[in-house]
């Protein structure tokens, strides 16, 4: 079934609909990863997004019962330049299309994926609109006009949980922790409980809490400070999710209520959200980090940490507050990555360290939260 791809700025590009008929917009974007899709696509961080995969043959190994990081995909459309119906491996349970197709989400191939991530890369991550309804280009560069963008626009409510919940022992072995390990056994005997503010949250987040051994409360991103200190956390971990970080001003005044009271862990949303908490600004990127090799420089160690990332919207570095310090930078723009907090025991990455998918370099941050949870216990 034929599909027209039309941007914002008149760019049209060809292709075909692997999984029917539709017709969606989002703001196009690219993600560089090899392998990963099926965590690409049950990403939350991904709400009002349609991405383009940058390897060329996508589909060959199928999709699984494991590898979601969402219950959901939460993405408008998938773009490939080959789509392989035929996977081949022991852990697949279906195709990818029947797995798009029961969301449903659009999947297209046959499209330039070299020309669209070239485009992108030069005029920047723009509106767009997929139809396989409507293939008259004017019309369509219109549409696309018209829609809303992600700028201001509070995507974390449509992805974030409709009540609290608990979580434990999701997963009670994990690669490089020992559950076996003194530390592991002081943690389930203290009964360290994370109290999780849910914007987007992937899956691996939690399973790695819960494999050190820690027992997580999860809420919702509109969740209140009071609500959140009566389970009386011993840490609080603000997680990734999609769209403007300056548009979740419920969010972050919930934050600045609790800066201090515990400490404090933020990844990629969650790490814009406590910038802007402690007074810093954000801004829009040209067409953001998306993929599972970027390179990071971690300034307190000086060594680089090669992470997934996945943003559209990074930290203004001139207007962190004084007393923040910026901890790590990323290699190929150095926008801001990582800052810390001393006084208030916060610190928050722009990246995943809970590497799903991607390379496990960061995961230590998992554990230098944890230990700063510890010492709270000790003293």
């Amino acid at each position: 079934m034929k599909a027209l791809i039309a941007l914002e700025d008149g760019r049209i590009f060809e292709g075909r609909s692997f999984t029917g008929d539709g017709e969606v917009f989002g703001e196009i974007v690219f993600n560089t990863s090899m392998t990963g899709y099926q965590e690409i696509l049950t990403d939350p961080s991904y709400k009002g997004q349609m991405v383009t995969m940058t390897y060329p043959l996508i589909g060959n190994y199928g999709v699984n019962e494991e590898d979601n990081e969402s219950s959901a995909i939460h993405m408008e459309a998938f773009i490939v330049r080959e789509y392989q119906d035929f996977y081949s491996n022991w852990r697949a349970k279906r195709s990818l299309a029947d797995f798009l197709r029961q969301h449903n989400v659009l999947g297209i191939d046959q499209v330039d994926t070299r020309a669209l991530t070239r485009h992108i890369r030069l005029a920047g991550a723009k509106k767009a609109v997929i139809s396989t309804r409507d293939l008259s280009p004017e019309s369509l560069i219109k549409k696309a006009q018209d829609s809303p963008g992600l700028i201001g626009r509070n995507l974390a409510k449509e992805v974030t949980c409709n009540a609290p919940y608990i979580l434990e022992e999701v997963d009670k072995s994990w690669p490089g922790i020992d559950v076996n390990s003194e530390k592991a056994k002081l943690i389930k005997e203290i009964g360290i409980k994370i109290a999780v503010i849910d914007c987007g949250l992937k899956l691996n987040q939690l399973r790695i809490f819960t494999a050190f051994g820690c027992k997580c409360h999860i809420f919702p991103a509109t969740a209140k400070a009071d609500e959140i200190m009566a389970v009386e956390p011993d840490g609080i971990f603000l997680s990734n999710g999609p769209g403007d970080p300056a548009a979740l001003t419920e969010t972050i005044s919930t934050v600045k209520s609790l800066l201090g009271r515990r400490p404090i862990f933020g990844i990629c949303l969650g790490h814009q959200i406590l910038s802007l908490a402690l007074g810093a600004k954000t801004y829009k990127l040209k067409f953001g980090h998306r993929g599972g090799n970027q390179p990071v420089k971690n300034l307190k160690t000086g060594r680089i940490e090669i992470t997934a990332q996945n943003h559209g919207f990074a930290v203004d570095k001139d207007s962190l507050p004084s007393d923040v310090e910026v901890t790590h930078i990323n290699l190929n723009d150095y926008t801001v990555e990582g800052i810390c907090h001393e006084g208030i025991r916060a610190f928050s990455v722009q990246y995943h360290p809970e590497n799903a998918p991607g390379p496990h370099d960061a995961q230590y941050l998992f554990e230098e939260f944890i230990d700063t949870i510890l010492k709270e216990h000790k003293s």
